[in-house]
């Protein structure tokens, strides 16, 4: 008998949008709390010198990464708050004019493996994980990868073109507060729309059972790092999703005595540098950085790096690990 295809009825249409409205000005609520006075903050900052004075403090590690030194505050910013409000700074700083497709690309994997610590640092704490231990981790990982694609591309002399930003937020060019207000504006209000563009990609490769299949075929790799069965559903969703999403999950199953700590602290390394594959991932794309290079170069460099260290990790007795990398969450243990 022939099927008649799937159409969506009109109600659903509307609880599609209507779901997607909600989700996207509850997103942009959220990070307007943390970017409008991130944006103030380094106006005054720019006002009072700060600017060149953090620079010259990162200028070395900058340097040393093939990168402007005046990027360093991009990258300061987004460990302080998130991608998008380091990209508020980069528009500020009208950074993006000269950087070749190598610079942005090692600028961009550098912000994907370390922003917005304050937040996922207080989940990973909430899960167990030693602070310190996580700290190391991202910023040392993040470093190092960094340090690696710099290597690569100025060894190779490649992708020396100039960087294509697609998303071209404007830089504040007058120098009156009004003028300046006003472009801060403009830029939130593309923030919003960028919002929207991704929510409605990832809603859409939900309904199409893509994220499923990247799911699907996320599993295999999973055993590298010692993750058990419990544990892998809640890697999956922090790895596509976020690390909120599966570092909260996570939370909860462990105290139920559900995940055993060792996987908790796993998942939880393994998110930390390697999560929200897709929007993210998408995100920096539009900042003109090479695809290879944050994808499949980051989850090449982070299988090889977490599961070196979970790998050496497990070789320590129970005791060792509960003292000095994580303890477990379930009070009955």
């Amino acid at each position: 008998m022939l099927q008649v295809p799937f159409f969506p009825t009109t109600a659903q249409v509307a609880l599609f949008f209507s779901q997607l409205s909600k989700d996207i000005c509850d997103t942009s609520l959220t990070l307007f709390k943390i970017m409008i006075p991130a944006v103030i903050i380094v106006k005054i900052a720019q006002e009072l010198g700060g600017i060149e004075l953090l620079a010259g403090w990162l200028e070395p590690l900058m340097t040393g990464l093939g990168l402007p030194e005046e990027v360093g505050l991009v990258w300061a910013m987004t460990i302080a708050t998130n991608l998008y409000g380091g990209m508020i700074v980069f528009a500020d700083l009208d950074a993006g004019t000269s950087l070749s497709v190598a610079q942005m690309s090692v600028l961009g994997c550098l912000v994907l493996m370390v922003h917005g610590l304050p937040v996922e640092v207080a989940v990973a704490k909430k899960a167990g994980v030693n602070v310190w231990i996580v700290l190391l981790t991202r910023v040392g990982g993040g470093i190092l990868f960094a340090w690696t694609l710099h290597q690569i591309y100025s060894g190779g002399n490649y992708l020396q073109e100039p960087a294509e930003v697609i998303l071209k937020l404007q830089p504040s060019t007058d120098s009156s507060l009004l003028g300046w207000a006003i472009v801060q504006v403009k830029n939130l209000a593309m923030i919003v729309v960028i919002i929207s563009l991704l929510m409605f990609s990832l809603r859409l490769l939900r309904i199409l059972g893509i994220e499923r299949l990247m799911g699907i075929m996320l599993r295999p790799f999973l055993w590298i790092f010692g993750i058990g069965k419990e544990a892998t559903s809640f890697a999956i969703i922090g790895i596509t999703l976020g690390l909120s999403f599966g570092g909260g999950l996570i939370i909860n199953e462990a105290k139920k005595g559900e995940i055993p700590a060792r996987d908790v602290f796993s998942t939880i390394i393994l998110l930390s540098l390697l999560h929200s594959l897709v929007e993210d991932t998408l995100l920096i794309m539009l900042l003109g950085a090479d695809f290879t290079s944050i994808f499949w170069g980051r989850l090449i460099f982070v299988t090889v790096f977490v599961g070196i260290f979970v790998r050496l990790v497990g070789l320590l007795s129970e005791e060792t690990c509960q003292r000095y990398f994580y303890r477990s969450l379930n009070k009955a243990v």
